[in-house]
């Protein structure tokens, strides 16, 4: 959300608040997949069962100590770049979000086959960074990345949220489903044993069989785990990066 100035005024505010906590309560509808930003009012909402997918890059914090400045922004813009190019090709999704050097997406999957095109937008991110580290050696890049994958089932409420009258808002998710995600991805590939995909059991329970059989089930966290590559882009890179 892009700032513009207006003074802040506390009587004002008090008003709004007060409003927002007491005032007429708005409309929140229950519907079978998420509806379009333009929808959306400072006095509604929509209740939705949908999918959430979340990417982190493991050891983040360390890469400022590997690489200068100039260097660095490559290397995110390279990554975010195609992270929102994966997650964007998608005509389920919903909306994607750039949380610093993390890259999430909420994706309507209202049918059980949604739940693996949200799948396979993970293994392709899988894939994009081995692609990545390729080119990223090429160039002199000593240092690969590693990133978390999380993949989350759930129920969630969109609200606008923001400055009314300011044009400052933005579209909030609440719900467990985004949360989920990113506690997921925290935990992917975060060992040496620990592969980088991590699923939610409702998230692995509804996904097909073929794809549940590439996933182990993670009994110390109740998840499930993956390590798997998007057979065309791992078929491309055999050809023109081996």
């Amino acid at each position: 959300m892009d700032s513009n100035y207006k003074a802040y005024d506390h009587v004002a505010s008090a008003s709004r608040i007060k409003e927002y906590l007491t005032g007429t309560q708005g409309s929140y509808e229950e519907v079978k997949e998420l509806p379009d930003r333009d929808k959306l009012t400072f006095s509604n909402g929509f209740y939705a069962d949908c999918s959430a997918i979340f990417v982190d890059i493991r050891g983040s914090s360390q890469l400022p100590s590997k690489y200068k400045r100039p260097r660095l922004a490559r290397i995110y813009r390279a990554y975010l770049s195609e992270l929102v190019a994966i997650f964007n090709g998608s005509a389920l999704t919903r909306e994607v979000n750039i949380a610093g050097d993390a890259v999430w997406a909420v994706v309507n999957t209202p049918l059980k086959p949604n739940i693996d095109t949200v799948f396979e937008m993970g293994y392709k991110a899988n894939s994009m960074v081995k692609l990545m580290n390729h080119y990223m050696k090429k160039a002199g890049f000593e240092h690969p990345i590693k990133i978390g994958v999380g993949m989350s089932y759930g129920r969630a409420l969109m609200v606008k949220a923001g400055y009314n009258g300011s044009g400052i808002n933005d579209v909030v998710y609440m719900g467990d489903v985004v949360n989920e995600a990113a506690k997921l991805a925290n935990y992917g590939g975060s060992g040496p044993f620990i592969p980088p995909l991590v699923l939610s059991e409702d998230f692995h329970l509804n996904l097909n069989a073929d794809n549940q059989a590439f996933c182990k089930k993670d009994y110390s966290r109740g998840c499930y785990t993956a390590d798997v590559v998007d057979s065309v882009m791992e078929d491309w890179y055999q050809k023109n990066c081996t």
